[in-house]
């Protein structure tokens, strides 16, 4: 069984540390072998390999055959070694703003001029920068990889003037390397977020996005079949220590951490979750944990995006493609971070595509949901343990316990929220709620109007939930003068129709009932 390669970005160090590599070199020889363009992008979420692919390149470009001993691509190219120029915009200093950024840009050159033997004459970055191509290139066209371009953009995206002096620098650097096209054989940019060529990639015109490119769509991450290969032996192994079968295993795996796509018809694991999952050998939150976005949450509030319209999205390719800046699409942001992924297209018509969003695993849409439900309930408490405390009084049929939680949690709502759309509020909460008990439970969450019906289902109990701003009576005559029982009356379970309703000046939960059947 080989070592697993998590945290480990280079290459090198997982070939020469015998770590296990899921060949990708196929897709990139495929990437190579295209004619089209010698300037590329691929867009993908955080932690998904962007920076074992640069650091593939690197190898490749810098004729390392034996490092590819037994890969797919080792016997397949002509190895030829050429000048490579790496950037990694992580790697640079931000806590000293724009000063801090362009001494560390400066600094960054200097290694470059100093790895080719080079004396730098000049302390503008990009004038030096410009040379150091024209320079190196003088025998062999060179290559140029850079890793997290948006880096410097997204770092201050809360802060206007700094991020947009960072635009300005960022498009003047890739208007350098647009003006040293004679001298560059290839070039391949990647990031998080893609944003619109008018605000950034205005210089590279020539710039093919490869991000939806269904022939790229499993370049990262990892399809069922190379993780049911390549880690066959890691899975038999947690399924054992798990004390589960190995089918069980991969279904959870596939629950939790599958079904990313870029082309709605290939899905991919989350490599980095897979890699934890595997080496810790638990089922755990490990993609959001490592960088929980609260800009995307926050801006979700500030612009009153209703979350329960974040299942199901419909949207165009030019809103998957880019974003501008100063007017941020928060569905389009979603989609580029991974928190959204596409389920499926459907051609209307030659040129014209829907594209349908979706979360794309449980991990994903547990742990959002829990940030925004903790974020607008402004409530302290893990929300996971809030919704486990829920689960466990609703199997137990405690209904008093399970709404105490409830009124809790409306309780820590501050009270400025109710200031505009009181119900709309409310209802986001319950939903947050509903939808979190289902994940651990049979829950259905229907939507209509701003009014939410639910339908808990335990092993002993169904429960068939209405919520209401006026009356507890009415919302249980409205459950029974509409059905929504019906489809269960042949289930051998108790039954109980149970209606809520909402005090807008308390702000809370003022009453609930129930009817069993």
């Amino acid at each position: 069984m080989k070592k697993l390669p998590l945290g480990i970005q280079t290459f090198r160090k997982i070939i020469e540390s015998d770590n296990l590599y899921v060949d990708k070199t196929k897709d990139i020889y495929n990437l190579l072998s295209s004619n089209e363009s010698n300037f590329y992008f691929l867009s993908r979420p955080r932690r998904f390999g962007k920076s074992l692919l640069i650091s593939t390149l690197e190898e490749i470009f810098l004729g390392n055959q034996e490092l590819f001993k037994g890969l797919w691509i080792y016997d397949k190219i002509e190895w030829k070694k050429y000048p490579v120029i790496r950037i990694d915009f992580t790697g640079f200093t931000y806590s000293n703003g724009i000063d801090g950024f362009q001494k560390s840009f400066l600094a960054e050159v200097k290694t470059l001029y100093e790895k080719y033997n080079l004396e730098i004459k000049s302390n503008d970055y990009k004038k030096a920068f410009k040379e150091l191509i024209k320079q190196i290139s003088s025998k062999e066209k060179i290559v140029i990889l850079i890793d997290e371009y948006d880096k410097p953009i997204v770092e201050f995206i809360e802060n206007a003037e700094i991020r947009n002096i960072m635009k300005d620098i960022i498009k003047d650097f890739y208007l350098v390397i647009k003006e040293s096209d004679q001298y560059i054989k290839f070039a391949f940019l990647t990031g998080v977020s893609k944003f619109s060529k008018i605000s950034v990639f205005s210089g590279l015109n020539n710039l093919r996005d490869i991000t939806l490119e269904k022939g790229f769509s499993t370049m990262l991450g990892y399809t069922e079949k190379e993780l049911f290969i390549y880690f066959k032996e890691h899975i038999k192994a947690t399924a054992k220590e798990l004390k589960v079968t190995q089918k069980y295993l991969k279904d959870t795996l596939k629950t939790w951490y599958n079904g990313y796509s870029w082309d709605g018809k290939n899905f991919v694991y989350n490599p980095f979750s897979i890699l934890s999952v595997l080496t810790v050998r638990q089922i755990d939150n490990y993609w959001f944990q490592s960088g929980t976005s609260t800009f995307l949450v926050k801006l979700i509030k500030e612009k009153n995006i209703d979350v329960k319209n974040l299942e199901n999205i419909e949207a165009s390719k030019s809103m998957l493609d880019s974003f501008e800046i100063e007017d941020i699409d928060v569905e389009s942001l979603l989609f580029q971070t991974g928190y959204l992924t596409i389920k499926k297209i459907e051609e209307k018509n030659l040129g014209y595509k829907k594209y349908y969003l979706n979360y794309p695993n449980l991990e994903v849409k547990e742990s959002f949901l829990n940030s925004i439900l903790r974020s607008f309930s402004n409530n302290k408490k893990d929300s996971k343990i809030l919704i486990g405390d829920l689960v466990e009084y609703i199997e137990q049929n405690n209904l008093e316990e399970f709404f105490n939680i409830l009124k809790d949690v409306f309780t820590h709502i501050p009270s400025v929220i109710f200031m505009s759309d009181k119900e709309a509020y409310y209802h986001t909460i319950i939903y947050l709620i509903l939808t979190l008990i289902g994940v651990r439970i049979n829950v259905e969450v229907h939507t209509n109007k701003g009014r939410i019906d639910a339908v808990i289902e335990t092993e002993t109990h169904i429960y068939v939930f209405e919520f209401k701003m006026t009356n507890t009576n009415q919302a249980i005559k409205q459950i029974e003068s509409k059905k929504y029982y019906e489809s269960y009356l042949l289930s051998d379970k108790v039954i109980y129709l149970i209606g809520v309703s909402f005090d807008s000046n308390e702000r809370n939960i003022s009453k609930w009932s129930f009817k069993a059947l």
